[in-house]
């Protein structure tokens, strides 16, 4: 029997070509991985891209430093431009000012004041914690300052401008001197009509030991008013004037300005 002739050459070659094509098609799995990940990554970086900015609106962004003079936001100086958040407190110096607009609305604050802004039901907001506030407003929801246990707003959907200064933890001056506001302390609910003010006693058993201290006194006018019930007592100050603490009047003459 005669053995069969094998040619070593073209075994050769044909071991060659399988082990080509074999890495080839490892290859190829390879590179259809790596073309996985590459789209699985490519996917997730166009989501977190996608996402960012609703990630952003939700970061209780409440309005924009419009101007600054000798004021600072938390320990950082306060300058034109800045974006002020739910929860910054805006603070000025002795012979400082500061103006913030939050949507429709607009809020000064005088020298030696400061105010910690936040939302109602996602409307602007702030709480004045010293000094004096003078706000303005293009609707009854634009915005509400609070200070102590009362919160002042609008009244009604009319451009108004008020003011609120605090004498001490438990009193404050509130002046309208556009359009009407209005004082909750709890469910007591009171207007304050355009072009008067009144000195607010967050204190009311307090304010009954003492008198209507108001009366007799430089800038107080006429008998406390009372209701039943109240979760505060108030005096009329008297009729308000124009507010010429405005410098930046034209900003304030139209709150829904951009």
């Amino acid at each position: 029997m005669t053995r069969p002739r094998v040619d070593r050459p073209t075994v050769a070659r044909i071991i060659d070509r399988v082990t080509v094509v074999s890495r080839m098609k490892c290859l190829a799995s390879v590179c259809d991985w790596i073309s996985i990940s590459k789209g699985a990554l490519a996917l997730l970086v166009s989501f977190a891209l996608l996402s960012t900015p609703v990630w952003a609106a939700s970061s209780s962004s409440i309005g924009t430093v419009v101007y600054a003079d000798r004021a600072v936001v938390g320990s950082a100086r306060a300058s034109v431009g800045a974006t002020i958040f739910s929860g910054d407190k805006l603070s000025t110096e002795q012979t400082g000012s500061a103006q913030v607009r939050a949507g429709a609305a607009r809020l000064l604050l005088s020298s030696s004041s400061s105010a910690t802004f936040s939302q109602d039901e996602a409307n602007p907001a702030a709480t004045l914690t010293a000094g004096s506030a003078t706000f303005s407003t293009a609707n009854s929801k634009a915005f509400a300052l609070h200070v102590g246990s009362a919160v002042i707003r609008p009244n009604t959907d009319q451009p108004t401008i008020g003011q609120v200064t605090i004498l001490n933890p438990k009193e404050l001056i509130v002046r309208s001197t556009r359009g009407s506001l209005s004082i909750a302390v709890e469910d007591d609910v009171r207007v304050i009509p355009e072009g008067v003010g009144y000195r607010v006693v967050l204190d009311p058993n307090a304010a009954a030991a003492q008198g209507p201290r108001g009366a007799g006194s430089k800038g107080y006018g006429g008998p406390p008013i009372k209701a039943a019930k109240s979760k505060f007592i108030w005096y009329v100050v008297g009729a308000t004037a124009a507010i010429t603490v405005f410098a930046l009047h034209e900003a304030f003459e139209s709150p829904d300005r951009p």
